[in-house]
């Protein structure tokens, strides 16, 4: 099975270097976004809190930008068929899960790097409570947009029935990321961020778990 989940994680690999269609859409996203509140900010000082909070922001609408095309590919070439063909459902879906984890990773380690280049108020105190939020955010991010772009996949509209159908489901782990990023960047401890961190981490695990069991039923209708 692991070796399935690779094989198809190698065939979105290879495909997106191909074509760089998400990670052009992600890049172009990224730089407009960050330029926009440049240019609109000026000269003046961004406060600490407004940073860590933007910086979530854009890692939304970075990944409603990109995420989507995991299965929409599979549509416009034709492709879905042999997929089902030649592997089980929950195969497909964890395979896209590592590509989309893979993408979402390096498009915010990005972003991450960027925000500290051009925003000087963006200073992590609790590093050690970022990361984990950070890697916990993405996976989070990476799971449920997953799972979304297989139901909007065969969609006419996809491109605005994906962030309609996104916003309420990651809503709460936006939320939380935003309060998160705030007290990291103003020291917060670990044990007093204990509990938006253990909601993040049964976030991820609901949101896979619900994925695995419905997929298999989104996937062959």
């Amino acid at each position: 099975m692991t070796r399935q989940i690779i094989a198809v994680f190698k065939k979105d690999l290879l495909s997106e270097i191909r074509t760089r269609y998400a990670i052009n859409s992600l890049v172009m996203f990224v730089v407009i976004t960050i330029s926009v509140i440049l240019f609109s900010v000026g000269n003046e000082s961004v406060p600490a809190d407004l940073t860590g909070g933007l910086f979530w922001v854009v890692v939304f609408f970075t990944a409603m930008s990109g995420l989507s095309r995991v299965f929409v590919t599979e549509e416009e070439r034709g492709t879905t068929l042999t997929l089902r063909l030649l592997a089980k459902p929950a195969v497909i879906y964890l395979g896209k899960l590592l590509f989309n984890n893979v993408l979402i990773f390096s498009m915010n380690i990005v972003i991450a790097i960027l925000y500290s280049a051009f925003f000087d108020t963006f200073v992590i105190e609790s590093k050690e409570i970022f990361i984990i939020a950070f890697i916990l955010g993405n996976l989070g991010i990476a799971s449920a947009s997953t799972v979304l772009a297989a139901i909007i996949a065969k969609a006419s509209s996809k491109g605005t029935l994906y962030p309609v159908l996104s916003f309420p489901i990651l809503l709460p782990l936006i939320l939380t990321l935003i309060n998160l990023s705030k007290s990291c960047i103003s020291g917060t401890s670990f044990e007093e961020s204990q509990v938006s961190l253990l909601i993040l981490f049964c976030y991820n695990v609901m949101m896979i778990a619900a994925s695995l069991l419905l997929f298999d039923f989104i996937w062959k209708d």
